[in-house]
């Protein structure tokens, strides 16, 4: 079955936009983990970023203490992030790129400029027993050089395809085209021995087209959850998404 890891980053976004810089408040990502590992989700994803504008130190080392899947440390290829990593031992780490007026993550990882850092980076991470994911988009050199740096998975930027899909109908044809290059990035990244996840901007609506990709593990999810739980509650929003991932073969 294709595995949901949910991304709790806008859990302390709500959180932070009424307790900024006050060590307490709500809601809780830690409880919101407890309550998507009850729903049935096989990874909970936390980003650590370095401005800490939603998830903080304590909330990751909280997390490491109650997660029983598994823990996705999502983050970028900075040395005080790298050492918080190695002391946290999440059992993943996939790194990112960050840059600070950014709202979202909103490209993947130039793994091709960066190759050299990122084997350093991979190296002391699987020498503590951290698996590696790298973020990138769905290029072929973007993935030659992923495998070169020895990681264990790759997660596809689906941002495009998600945004080209939620335009007009010729926005629909747009992630038609899009598509393709999903396709043929797993198929490579699979021939390479990488596994592959897939995340950023993926929902109800869009996963039935993707699911036409293959080779996914895990699709890490987050916005679109934590949104519709303010309908229907975190559970049956991780519990909706499970039961329509059961329909990706």
């Amino acid at each position: 079955m294709l595995k949901l890891g949910v991304n709790i980053d806008h859990v302390a976004t709500l959180r932070e936009a009424r307790y900024r810089n006050r060590g307490f408040g709500e809601p809780s990502p830690v409880e919101a983990a407890k309550i998507c590992e009850a729903a049935g989700a096989h990874g909970i994803t936390a980003h650590l970023r370095e401005d800490r504008r939603h998830i903080l130190d304590r909330d990751v080392w909280a997390l490491r203490e109650v997660v029983k899947t598994r823990l996705n440390l999502e983050m970028a290829n900075a040395p005080e992030i790298i050492e918080i990593a190695l002391k946290l031992k999440p059992d993943i780490v996939c790194i990112v790129p960050e840059r600070r007026q950014e709202v979202t993550t909103e490209g993947g990882l130039d793994v091709v400029a960066a190759e050299k850092s990122l084997t350093e980076t991979r190296k002391k991470l699987n020498d503590a027993g951290i698996e590696v994911s790298l973020f990138i988009a769905p290029d072929e050199k973007q993935i030659e050089a992923s495998a070169r740096t020895g990681s264990q998975f790759i997660e596809l930027h689906t941002g495009q395809f998600a945004e080209e899909f939620h335009k007009a109908e010729s926005g629909k044809r747009k992630a038609e085209i899009e598509l393709p290059r999903l396709i043929a990035a797993a198929k490579q990244a699979h021939a390479l021995g990488l596994k592959v996840n897939a995340g950023h901007g993926l929902n109800c609506e869009n996963l039935p087209t993707l699911f036409r990709v293959p080779h996914l593990v895990e699709l890490n999810i987050g916005h679109s959850l934590v949104s519709r739980a303010v309908f229907i509650g975190l559970e049956n929003a991780v519990k909706e998404m499970l039961s329509l991932l059961r329909d990706y073969r």
